[in-house]
């Protein structure tokens, strides 16, 4: 049943904000209890825990194990393909897709590419005139996995890599009519 998935997740929904949780006004997926400062954040039947205090996440996972079949996989090192990371001694957590971009390197034969410091070289510029004029330019640019490569890109920028965005901007421009670069 195409419902079922919306049905799950309201009642989950109805769920976290009859135990006091608040559902974040931003993204639905993430509800929070300010008093202990625990967040929730649920991705179709995947979630995460976050707490300052292990003994206020243990007693909400009980809780929710009362009335859900669940598994404890315990602490969290990946999800949605990004790595995430702490370091006790500073109190830090941050997300990386440094194994995400490896692949997306990999899958476009781009692995062996010279890194740079800026995302977009100064030299970069598409324009109207490099779009397929015959059909033998239009059939080559059918080969090119542009649109893909550009996904990727957006999936990296909105995840981890903000300052993606504005190279981004610029090679989406041209993804319907792309044409081979002089």
């Amino acid at each position: 049943m195409k419902q079922s998935p919306r049905q799950r997740y309201k009642w989950f929904d109805s769920y976290m904000l009859r135990i006091g949780y608040k559902r974040c006004e931003y993204d639905c997926c993430v509800y929070l209890d300010d008093g202990s400062f625990i967040f929730l954040l649920l991705y179709v039947d995947y979630m995460i825990i976050v707490g300052n205090h292990l003994c206020d996440v243990n007693e909400l996972k009980s809780l929710l194990s009362e009335d859900f079949d669940m598994k404890d996989l315990g602490p969290s090192k990946k999800i949605l393909g990004m790595e995430i990371h702490k370091d006790k001694q500073s109190i830090r957590l941050w997300l990386s897709q440094q194994g995400y971009v490896k692949k997306v390197l990999d899958k476009f034969n781009m692995s062996n590419a010279k890194p740079v410091s800026t995302p977009l070289a100064k030299d970069f510029n598409h324009s109207v005139d490099q779009c397929p004029k015959t059909d033998v330019e239009v059939d080559y640019m059918s080969k090119v996995p542009y649109a893909n490569v550009v996904g990727c890109l957006m999936y990296a920028m909105v995840c981890t890599r903000p300052d993606l965005a504005h190279v981004v901007s610029q090679v989406c421009k041209f993804i319907s009519n792309l044409g081979k670069r002089n």
